[in-house]
């Protein structure tokens, strides 16, 4: 095509799409307009009645809120009206538990004076005996101070004040030598020893002072919660850490051990954070770092089943030997059974609840001799069924009750007595050693 060769333009039709163009532009200005000219309505008629409304409520004497709604970010949360960064994650949580309690976890060494044994070869017959013909026989060669056992413990006061297990320093012949977590070893000595918990208390013999940590609320602890055990497991691997979650509350079990400790607990906690041999005595510990138990005690033939005793029981032990180097325990002096339907039905009692005094299975006396329960007049096969306003059930023992008192208190118990309910005044009595 030639830059002549133009095409022809139809003059007509291009003013009619021109017409229709304006058409559609002058459609969408109006549009536009009309939208414009509503909003502006809107909002003005919005501030309008709005402020028509609040002077109708301010004159009826009603106050209208005012609500601040917080501007919150992908890492923020918030918490009781507050806004806060979230917390530290759980992996770290137990990591600075871990750092802030092990300073003052220590492992506890036994050990002992015993006798060295040496193997000889000797003719039974002596010189009549056959030449050549001897067997081996054992003879003492003195003594040596040998390790015979491990436990764990931890820091309490600043003087180096020790809380562990009490099976763990039960014998007297023996020596405790504890362990801190830098490596330091020291003597140590037993102070006192609870005559009814498996707690006890020793103390190290130096002048430093250590780092004591932090006891918490035993009554505050919740099932399913976190739980972190340290301790010298199986008296060998020092400080190891386990972590697990508390599994149950209120168990009573029967612990038992060397040397013939044998001790029935109430109320002890249930954790599945693993305590083996040589745990006994550390802390369990929750994520505040802050010490909720004493390990006590794992249950044979099962796994993930160990317990420990609630560390409210053992505060008043502190504060005890921490001024005279003494457990003081109140004591009744009484030999009983508690009542459940069982039992009742059984023996054909009265009641279904209550503690039945009554002998040991081996004949032993059901009545203390100069206990407070003698001199008060309790009298064998008497039921008491309160004490100081309590009722004695299975879930509420009499020994859970007194554990609260001290000696020297004065207290009433409700006992039945040949089917008669009398009221007995008790002055608590010193429970011996």
């Amino acid at each position: 095509m030639s830059l002549y060769d133009l095409p022809e333009f139809d003059t007509l039709k291009i003013k009619k799409i021109i017409f229709k163009n304006k058409l559609l532009l002058g459609g969408v200005l109006s549009v536009i307009i009309f939208l414009t000219i509503g909003f502006n309505a809107g909002i003005f008629s919005l501030s309008y009645f709005s402020e028509q409304i609040k002077s109708f409520l301010q004159g009826m004497e009603i106050n209208i809120p005012v609500i601040n709604i917080p501007v919150i970010n992908k890492t923020q949360t918030i918490e009781s009206g507050n806004i806060y960064t979230p917390q530290i994650s759980y992996e770290q949580a137990i990591i600075n538990t871990v750092k802030e309690a092990t300073p003052s976890v220590v492992s506890i060494i036994i050990t002992k004076n015993l006798p060295v044994y040496e193997q000889k070869w000797v003719n039974p017959f002596g010189d009549l005996g056959i030449p050549g013909f001897e067997i081996p026989q054992y003879v003492q060669k003195g003594t040596k101070q040998q390790e015979v056992g491990g436990g764990s413990g931890f820091i309490v006061s600043e003087d180096g004040l020790i809380l562990t297990n009490k099976h763990v320093v039960l014998d007297k012949k023996a020596e405790y030598t504890v362990f801190t977590n830098d490596g330091q070893k020291f003597s140590a000595k037993v102070l006192a020893l609870n005559p009814v918990q498996d707690l006890a208390i020793i103390k190290v013999e130096s002048n430093k002072k250590f780092k004591a940590i932090k006891l918490g609320d035993s009554s505050e602890i919740q099932i399913g919660q976190s739980a972190i055990a340290i301790g010298n497991a199986l008296g060998e691997f020092r400080n190891t850490v386990s972590v697990g979650v508390i599994s149950g509350l209120g168990r009573t079990i029967s612990a038992s051990g060397q040397r013939g400790f044998s001790e029935t607990l109430e109320d002890i906690i249930q954790t599945d954070a693993a305590i083996n041999a040589g745990n006994s005595g550390g802390p369990l510990l929750n994520l505040k770092g802050e010490v909720i138990g004493i390990n006590t005690a794992m249950a044979q033939g099962a796994e993930a089943i160990g317990f420990a005793i609630p560390i409210n029981r053992a505060k008043r032990d502190i504060e005890q030997v921490s001024q005279g180097n003494k457990i003081v325990y109140p004591f009744l002096g009484v030999r009983y059974v508690l009542i459940n339907e069982e039992i009742k039905d059984k023996n054909d009692l009265s009641v279904d609840y209550g503690a039945w005094v009554i002998r040991g299975s081996q004949g032993e006396s059901a009545i203390t001799k100069g206990s407070a329960a003698e001199i008060a007049g309790i009298k064998e096969k008497d039921i008491i069924l309160e004490f100081n306003n309590e009722k004695i059930i299975t879930e509420n023992s009499m020994a859970k009750i007194i554990s609260k008192y001290n000696a020297g208190d004065k207290i009433i118990l409700k006992i039945l007595r040949n089917k008669e309910e009398i009221m007995v005044e008790v002055i608590l009595g010193e429970r011996p050693e």
